[in-house]
């Protein structure tokens, strides 16, 4: 699989990157630690990734309330040199570890999270560490502080922001370079057909200031995928009945004609609905790579077919307008 350069971090990342928040959870969410993905599944998804040419791997600390890394961690240590020296690890925090605990990007609980991450990991450094939100609370200059020094000892090797506003991206990078500090450089949203508001806010920053972007759920939670259908209930365990707050604008006329275009179109080509989502987002020209996130291992054929749509930017522009 593609490698490519994220921002100016020296650091390449594969062209898909397995999101691992379901390991042992739904995301950070402490009312779900202990559900989605289960440890065999999870294992198996690493290995069929690794196959698949896949060499980064996402996470963060709340993920499943840790499991996550931990998984990921007792995965590597059963991998012999050749495979762990080429996985690039990208981990986060922000989010509480337990219902009740605390959060944040003060100073202090970065350095303290970044230790606990690592032994979960059961590595020495991580290649990427990233601010898993806005924190309104801390200043700026006090995060990239600690990301700085965290960079400087060599425990990462280069810090991002996830779920960043143009305007809070753009406020540390100013901040960065007029105090000398680390600064972010790549960003990790939520981006995909039916969540493409980057386009005017994010994305001119990232051009200016040559910073990468990796988006995260580029099938909108399952929705591109054809799970869910005009006038029928969605399926039984899916996001829908688990978590439907952050989707809840999807149930409208307006997308469901977009996804039937959608699988319309798909089907012409021979692919998937959910093939030909992930391959408008790989041809985004400021995305360097997306963050996959399935819960089966049959839905990495999804990917492979991916990786061989090829869209000339009339049909890619095409696509992306059924949702604008």
């Amino acid at each position: 699989m593609e490698e490519r350069a994220l921002g100016r971090s020296g650091v390449a990342v594969s062209r898909v990157i397995l999101g691992c928040g379901n390991f042992g959870g739904v995301g950070s969410s402490p009312a779900f630690f202990g559900r989605g993905t289960p440890k065999d599944v999870a294992f198996a998804l690493l290995d069929e990734a690794w196959e698949l040419g896949v060499t980064t791997f996402d996470t963060a600390d709340a993920y499943g309330g840790g499991a996550s890394e931990t998984w990921i961690g007792e995965w590597l240590a059963t991998k012999g040199p050749e495979v762990r020296d080429r996985i690039v690890l990208s981990t986060k925090t922000f989010n509480p570890m337990a219902e009740g605990a605390d959060h944040g990007l003060a100073r202090l609980r970065i350095r303290r999270q970044v230790a606990t991450s690592l032994q979960r990991l059961g590595v020495e450094r991580v290649a990427l560490y990233l601010a898993h939100d806005f924190d309104p609370d801390v200043p700026q200059e006090e995060t990239l502080l600690a990301f700085d020094e965290l960079v400087r000892s060599g425990t990462i090797g280069a810090a991002g922001a996830s779920n960043f506003t143009g305007e809070q991206l753009a406020e540390a990078l100013e901040l960065s370079e007029l105090e000398g500090l680390t600064r972010y450089e790549w960003v990790q949203n939520a981006f995909s057909l039916l969540e493409q508001g980057d386009h005017e806010t994010v994305f001119p920053v990232c051009r200016e200031h040559g910073v990468g972007y990796t988006p995260f759920s580029p099938l909108a939670g399952g929705w591109l995928s054809g799970k869910y259908r005009r006038g029928a209930p969605p399926p039984d365990g899916s996001r829908m009945t688990q978590r439907p707050e952050p989707y809840a604008s999807y149930v409208a006329d307006e997308v469901f004609d977009g996804i039937e275009r959608l699988e319309a179109s798909a089907v012409q080509r021979g692919v998937s609905m959910a093939a030909l989502a992930l391959a408008w987002a790989l041809h985004v020209p400021e995305v360097t790579a997306i963050v996959i996130g399935p819960n089966r291992v049959e839905h990495l054929d999804d990917v492979r077919a991916a990786l061989g749509v090829a869209l000339a930017h009339h049909e890619w522009a095409e696509i992306g307008g059924w949702f604008a």
